[in-house]
């Protein structure tokens, strides 16, 4: 996911479907300087990790 997209997602009342890994995350804030985005997975707000905006997928909805 590219940088400018991750912010406007992070920033936006919105909810983006966007996966890690294949699961389902909230992105909180992203990190310019490393590439990074600090994210939860939406059914385990308890474990936030920091991971590379690569990782990140925005799944586009149909319709």
């Amino acid at each position: 996911m590219n940088m400018q997209r991750a912010q406007e997602i992070a920033a936006s009342p919105v909810m983006a479907n966007v996966t890690c890994d294949g699961v389902p995350v909230y992105i909180q804030q992203v990190f310019e300087d490393n590439g990074t985005a600090r994210i939860y997975p939406l059914n385990s707000p308890e474990q936030e990790r920091e991971v590379s905006l690569a990782s990140l997928t925005e799944q586009q909805t149909q319709g």
